[in-house]
């Protein structure tokens, strides 16, 4: 993901905490999203991951006249992102490192890179290929406010190949 501006704004914040159902005062309210202490308003510690809503290029992103894996019980078209290969593709950890809160007026930028990888076996899908991708939120200044850091894992074959499946 390389988010080239992600602005914080004290309504989406706000409406963030909504959606996960936290009604922690410090995400704001009617009054202070609208007034002065909206300065004093902190975001969630996962509302970053709403900053997918400003890459042009996230693969769950419907597109018109394209197929779209969607979020459907069945898919819409297309195959899911990052599928491919003989082994499944999940998503088994995420963590997040802060360095200070976003607040609203924040305009974030992200660099994203790989962490460490490493193997294991597992019991019925063979090896398994761990993968960090790490995705580091920039303030204006350049100064690094959160890490999301995400561990993914692709088995070395489908789950239910073989003997004894």
């Amino acid at each position: 993901m390389a988010v080239k501006a992600f602005p914080v704004e004290a309504g989406q914040i706000l409406q963030f905490a909504r959606a996960i159902g936290d009604p922690n005062p410090a995400y704001g309210d009617e009054e202070r999203v609208a007034g002065p202490a909206a300065a004093e308003i902190v975001a969630p510690p996962t509302f970053t991951q709403a900053s997918q809503h400003f890459e042009p290029d996230f693969p769950l992103r419907p597109r018109p006249g394209q197929p779209w894996f969607g979020s459907g019980r069945e898919p819409m078209g297309g195959s899911p992102p990052g599928s491919g290969g003989g082994g499944i593709g999940l998503y088994a950890e995420h963590r997040f490192v802060y360095h200070r809160h976003v607040r609203p007026g924040d305009v974030l930028h992200t660099v994203s890179r790989d962490g460490k990888t490493w193997e294991r076996e597992g019991r019925r899908g063979g090896k398994l290929c761990f993968r960090e991708y790490i995705t580091e939120f920039h303030d204006r200044d350049g100064a690094l406010v959160i890490e999301s850091i995400v561990v993914g894992v692709t088995t070395e074959k489908v789950v239910g190949e073989g003997a004894g499946a």
